[in-house]
């Protein structure tokens, strides 16, 4: 136990020494080199082939692991796989997941950059697609060689009971991180090459595809196996940023689904459900069912406080964020730009930020106005370089959930120190209704009440608008396809739940249809106003998001309270005195819906091709064996 507790202790100490603030870079580099021993930062870095080979010794592999604190700071090497700016930091996140119909990248499309990956139009050679390829499978490598190596280990061979354990402990988190890499590439680029052994353990490093259900498979056991040896977090007497027993099975439910559900094929191409679905959802049921029975982890009772938390590196009593992406040292290798490439946008120096992600105008009516989370998911504004808050139109609306000013750290720094909340109590709640849906052929009173709790937390204070969940079968699986869009939206989820749903394709036809009747001031959106006429007002960091938006000073009708200012007709012919208008449904135009193939939403998506990327081009061109598929 000696050893658990030490091991925690160096593990927390990197993690407050770096995160707090950027200031000390270049000590926490010179800590982290060492860290990671074997798994030199260096040799990610210069690695541009795919499955190039980290240059390891048998006498320097072999010493990593022969105590129980070496074995801890390769494990910190295979965490320190998911940071920076090609995963967890930008990319895997912010960039390849932000296409659904809640949130795109802003501005033109462009082929080669980020806007080709949101408008379903990436080629080969796109910018963004090698590294966060290349560094999972850097990460997968890293993960091998811990495999590999504990069982070996003279401390888990002859060790002592406490020693013994604690390196299970790392197994199961090394397993894990595996099963999560693996996880990652499939559901962005499908079948994959599959290694479970070190590359200098291969007879070639040239591995074709291997189809991803016996991927999933394999990943699914290593889970399995993983429960056993990782403790719940009261155990581990850690936080969110490292693998507790929930988060393996909470990973575990998340890509039982996704093996259970739709997905593109190679042959035929085309989408198509994994085999045998009720014995996944019977999975994600059970493991779901696990996790909630625990105790361990709950709903925070502010969805905004969960997300300031963040911010703040503060603890959540609640433990809702059941694993997170760990971000510090304020560089692009192991932090991340979030709240800084997206959220609400900064013009003003003090907090400047660049709001990368855009929300599409109609998310923001799929909320009522009654939904705490619909001005927490979505910025309206902007703050401008006088710190007042500048109502947007409606095509440049920000996600909002990350907001610079939300830390401590301002002027022009990129590097904000948030962590990734990559799996939520929440989604635990909401994949249980969904896998007990699917195996009774309607929900159960649990499954309802799962729902209903994640609901009502939306809806605090305004508890008799929540309405009415449907009981039957179809009625609530969309019941739970529309709350998840509501609950995880700019959370990178979206994209892949409509996947493995198949649902992508017709989401994004609903989505072109509604913003044709935005556009129009027909349907759902009849009384949407054309422009408001609002003043600035000073912006204050403190205030909620909500309180935010009601502290905008709106010009409004007799009669017509503030909150209902977004959905009652204009309010004026004229602009008042002292009012600045501003377009609202009016700033909606053709060219953003569809016909245009620099502006338009989802331009490029192509049913049965678009639903993955292409595989980056020098990643093709340097494995033989390596094809590309998908109609790329």
């Amino acid at each position: 136990m000696q050893h658990i507790r030490e091991a925690d202790l160096f593990y927390q100490e990197l993690i407050s020494l770096f995160r707090p603030n950027i200031m000390k870079k270049n000590k926490f580099l010179a800590i982290l080199f060492s860290v990671i021993g074997i798994f030199s930062l260096n040799s990610l870095n210069s690695c541009e082939e795919y499955l190039d080979v980290e240059s390891l010794s048998n006498t320097s592999e072999k010493q990593q692991f022969d105590s129980a604190a070496d074995t801890f700071s390769a494990l910190v090497g295979v965490y320190n796989a998911t940071m920076g700016d090609n995963t967890y930091g930008q990319r895997m996140n912010l960039i390849l997941s932000q296409s659904g119909d809640d949130m795109r990248t802003s501005g033109d499309y462009n082929a080669n950059d980020r806007r080709g990956v949101s408008c379903f139009g990436a080629i080969p050679t796109n910018t963004e697609l090698l590294r966060p390829f290349l560094d999972t499978y850097a990460g997968i490598e890293r993960a091998n060689l811990v495999i590999k190596n504990i069982p070996l280990s003279p401390v888990y061979q002859t060790g002592s009971a406490a020693d013994k354990k604690l390196m299970d402990r790392y197994l199961g988190e090394a397993l894990t991180l595996r099963a999560h890499f693996y996880h990652d590439l499939i559901k962005n680029w499908g079948d994959v090459p599959f290694q479970d052994v070190p590359s200098a353990d291969l007879p070639s490093v040239y591995l074709p595809k291997t189809d991803r259900d016996v991927i999933y498979d394999k990943i699914l056991e290593d889970l399995l196996k993983a429960e056993s040896l990782v403790p719940w977090r009261s155990e581990g007497g850690t936080t969110a940023q490292r693998i507790s027993k929930a988060a393996v099975k909470g990973l575990r439910a998340r890509i039982a689904l996704a093996r259970a559900g739709y997905s593109l094929r190679r042959s035929p191409q085309q989408m198509m459900q994994g085999s045998n679905p009720q014995k996944y959802y019977q999975i994600a049921y059970d493991e779901c069912k696990d996790i909630i029975n625990s105790g361990q982890h709950q709903l925070n009772p502010s969805y905004e406080g969960l997300f300031r938390s963040l911010h703040t590196n503060s603890a959540d009593a609640s433990n809702e964020v059941i694993y997170a992406i760990g971000a510090f040292g304020g560089n692009s290798r192991t932090d991340s730009k979030i709240g800084y490439y997206n959220g609400l946008r900064h013009d003003d120096t003090d907090w400047k930020s660049s709001g990368g992600i855009s929300a599409i105008p109609v998310y923001f009516y799929e909320f009522t106005k009654y939904d705490l989370r619909r001005d927490v998911n979505i910025a309206i504004f902007r703050v401008n370089t006088s710190k007042q808050e500048e109502l947007q139109t409606s095509i440049n609306w920000n996600d909002g959930k990350f907001r610079k000013s939300w830390t401590s750290i301002t002027g022009t720094s990129q590097n904000l120190g948030i962590d990734w909340p990559l799996l939520r109590y929440a989604d635990i709640l909401l994949m249980f209704a969904e896998a007990d849906n699917e195996l009774n052929n309607g929900p159960s009173a649990q499954a309802v009440n799962a729902v209903l709790s994640v609901r009502q937390r939306a809806y605090a204070g305004n508890l008799s608008q929540v309405g009415t969940i449907p009981t039957d079968k179809t009625g609530f699986f969309n019941y739970i396809v529309k709350e998840r869009q509501l609950e995880f939206g700019g959370e990178g989820l979206r994209k892949y739940d409509l996947i493995r749903w198949n649902l992508l394709e017709t989401k994004i036809n609903e989505t072109r249809a509604k913003l044709t009747q935005f556009m129009n001031g027909t349907g759902a959106y009849a009384n949407v106003p054309e422009y408001i006429f609002y003043k600035k007002v000073a912006y204050n960091k403190d205030r909620t998001a909500q309180q935010n938006v009601s502290d905008i000073d709106f010009y409004t009708a007799t009669g017509v309270a503030k909150a209902d200012i977004f959905y009652s007709p204009n309010q004026s012919v004229a602009t008042p005195s002292g009012y600045t208008k501003v377009n609202w449904r009016l700033a909606m135009t053709q060219p953003y819906i569809s016909g245009d193939p620099i502006k338009s939403y989802a331009y490029y998506f192509q049913a049965n091709r678009k639903e993955l990327l292409p595989i980056a081009l020098d990643v093709i061109n340097s494995n033989y064996n390596l094809t590309q598929d998908y109609g790329y």
